[in-house]
């Protein structure tokens, strides 16, 4: 019998395509809702997901025959993976597939930043012709501290290649890849050393409100933040104060720390936190969209079908 699929999340059509090209059925639901996935999950041996359903307890339980999830994106933390393993199903996920994306969008916030790009563009378009208060800064001379070095990490690494820049990159659960581009680093070398520091890390138990007051202290000198990984890493809270007192000289920000499962907006309530970051005009914040371009869409789709195809051979 030919693994059936169930979709619940829009993609990309070439992930479709590759797997029926190998026996695989898929049934694409990208409207269902968590109701409907409970009636019917127990007749599908798999299950491709985004980030708008939770992939809990109760799923993989009444999933009775699944025996993998394809999380088309790089982040695992709406699914139980431990339950899961419990069970025998095989979790795969994307991450080569964006990337690139996530790298370069982190090099835009980045010079956004240090060359007030934003800001100006803002004051011009509302009439303000300010060059000597726009002036820049260059990155040339400057220790960027890359904390994580997986597939984001290392991608964005190498493109800060041709700046100039000391690159220092800390991986806990990784040794070994320094080169002559990148110096492996502790912690301490870069709460030493670092103009920049940029996360990209997965949101765990171990990450969740890593960046807060603490953290924050033990940099030697105020320092640029970005993060495109996961909100949660960062306590939005304790970034404003280190905002206020200039510890943080800017940072941008892909994701927050209130983003719900499925990323949607977090305007609808009163956030004062949220609202006080907003205000800085040395923040920089894009909803979330690093991972997505034209591209890695369907660079996703290939990334993961492979893997299905592959381990179920």
């Amino acid at each position: 019998m030919p693994h059936t699929i169930i979709i619940i999340d829009d993609v990309h059509p070439v992930l479709i395509q590759e797997l029926e090209n190998s026996g695989f059925v898929c049934d694409y639901k990208p409207e269902i809702t968590r109701e409907e996935i409970l009636k019917i999950i127990s007749t599908y041996t798999g299950l491709i997901v985004r980030s708008k359903t939770k992939i809990d307890r109760e799923i993989l339980d009444t999933g009775k025959t699944l025996k993998f999830i394809g999380r088309y994106g790089a982040g695992m933390e709406n699914i139980d993976t431990a339950h899961a393993k419990e069970k025998g199903i095989i979790c795969l996920n994307a991450p080569e597939g964006n990337r690139n994306a996530v790298a370069e969008h982190t090099i835009g916030l980045l010079f956004g930043l240090l060359n007030r790009i934003c800001i100006a563009n803002t004051q011009v378009k509302s009439g303000i012709w300010d060059r000597n208060g726009n002036w820049g800064q260059e990155i040339k001379g400057k220790t960027i501290g890359i904390i994580g070095y997986g597939n984001t990490g290392s991608t964005f690494a190498k493109k800060l290649q041709g700046f100039d820049v000391r690159i220092l990159a800390y991986d806990k659960y990784k040794s070994g890849f320094g080169n002559q581009l990148v110096k492996e680093a502790t912690l301490d070398e870069i709460f030493e050393q670092a103009d920049v520091v940029s996360l990209h890390i997965p949101l765990t138990t171990e990450t969740n409100n890593m960046v807060n007051r603490q953290f924050i202290e033990k940099f030697r000198k105020p320092f640029l933040l970005l993060n495109t990984s996961r909100g949660q890493v960062v306590n939005t809270k304790d970034l404003v104060t280190a905002l206020e007192n200039k510890k943080i000289i800017a940072t941008g920000l892909d994701v927050l720390e209130y983003e719900k499962l499925n990323f949607e907006s977090m305007f609808s309530g009163k956030n004062e936190t949220l609202q006080l970051l907003t205000q800085f005009d040395n923040v920089l914040l894009t909803p979330h969209i690093a991972g997505w371009t034209h591209q890695s869409y369907k660079k996703l789709a290939k990334a993961l079908a492979e893997k299905i195809i592959a381990t179920q051979k």
